[in-house]
């Protein structure tokens, strides 16, 4: 472990890659998160990895799959329309049960939207990232040290469970600057048998597939993925709470918004409200189990983000009708204040 460097989100998210193992990056310049892969770019050759930028995000992912197959450890970044661009690769990666690790700084949206932060891709993120029956592991982290750290988690859980892995993070971490700790280099990775690395005669040829005509091969093994889905909603799922033991109120968001909501939680303590946090770190497996926990001794929720409202879904879900679940949200690249969060706190507290 380093001592504490200051270093920009983006440019942490790459170097912490590279320490986790990756030596292949293949992506295409978007703001806010091109300095990641103009990192990537310079760091790369002086470690015997390789940087492409490619001719488009379609063709990018493409070239993650190639990669994954071979069984390195290979990422690429992005942000939102950028994402969408590579969908189809991406559930290419999971019908073909290939580790990789995928990064989108959000911006707003839809369409070009703007480059300011956003957290409005939290659906395609869990819900609708490309077509087919398939799930990517989604953390979410709210710092950048944090950041770093679950890079390296990212990619053990993707080779792990041989699936995509999703670090979502916004406009405001890619950005930022903060003080880190980075990790030592990694010594050694996990065997991959699987790998198409050529047999030498010594095995059988591996063979990374995502077609199969069979309409009853295909349920098998998809079901057979679900398994392993199951493992991971069962033994993968993070949460941090945060002051809701005697929480009247109990504030859940995720990412940068999670920082935010800190400072009214403190405004809101020091006024004598008890107020508390949840704070999903994977998004997907969704940490519904420790919502439904503080639902008895909780008069209501309120969930905080920087979009319309998408992981409310998910809270109402997990909360049933047990508690009101009130929202607060700005879109379009407007970043929510402390003074906002307070201002609809009180207003809770008058209802409740």
């Amino acid at each position: 472990m380093s001592d504490k460097i200051l270093m920009k989100g983006n440019e942490a998210l790459a170097e912490a890659a590279i320490r986790a193992g990756c030596r292949f990056f293949f992506g295409y310049p978007i703001t806010p998160q091109t300095q990641l892969p103009e990192y990537m770019a310079k760091k790369m050759p002086k470690i015997g990895g390789t940087f492409l930028q490619a001719e488009s995000e379609v063709a990018a992912i493409n070239m993650v799959l190639g990669a994954a197959s071979a069984g390195v450890r290979v990422m690429t970044s992005s942000s939102s329309p950028g994402i969408s661009l590579k969908a189809e690769g991406i559930s290419y990666l999971a019908g073909s049960d290939l580790p990789a690790v995928i990064v989108n700084i959000q911006r707003g949206g839809p369409g070009l939207g703007g480059i300011q932060p956003s957290q409005a891709d939290y659906w395609q993120a869990t819900k609708g990232l490309a077509h087919g029956d398939f799930r990517v592991l989604s953390l979410a982290p709210a710092g950048i040290q944090e950041a770093v750290d679950l890079m390296g988690t990212a990619f053990d859980l993707a080779d792990k469970y041989r699936m995509p892995v999703m670090i979502l993070g916004d406009g405001i971490l890619g950005q930022m600057m903060e003080p880190v700790r980075l990790p030592d280099p990694v010594e050694s990775l996990p065997e991959k048998p699987w790998a198409t690395t050529g047999t030498k005669g010594k095995r059988k040829h591996n063979i990374v597939n995502s077609l199969y005509i069979q309409p009853e091969a295909l349920e098998e093994i998809v079901r057979a993925r679900y398994e392993r889905y199951a493992q991971v909603e069962a033994n993968e799922t993070r949460v941090e709470t945060w002051l809701c033991d005697d929480a009247d109120i109990i504030v859940t968001a995720y990412g940068s918004t999670a920082r935010i909501c800190r400072n009214a939680i403190r405004a809101a303590r020091a006024d004598g409200i008890k107020v508390g946090m949840i704070r999903p770190i994977t998004l997907w497996p969704f940490p519904s189990e420790t919502y439904a926990a503080h639902v008895p001794h909780t008069k209501a929720i309120l969930d905080v983000e920087m979009s319309m409202g998408q992981m409310i879904d998910d809270v109402r879900l997990a909360v049933g009708n047990a508690v009101p679940v009130h929202f607060f949200g700005r879109t379009g690249g407007v970043v929510p204040t402390p003074a906002e969060i307070r201002a609809r706190i009180d207003e809770i507290c008058k209802e409740a």
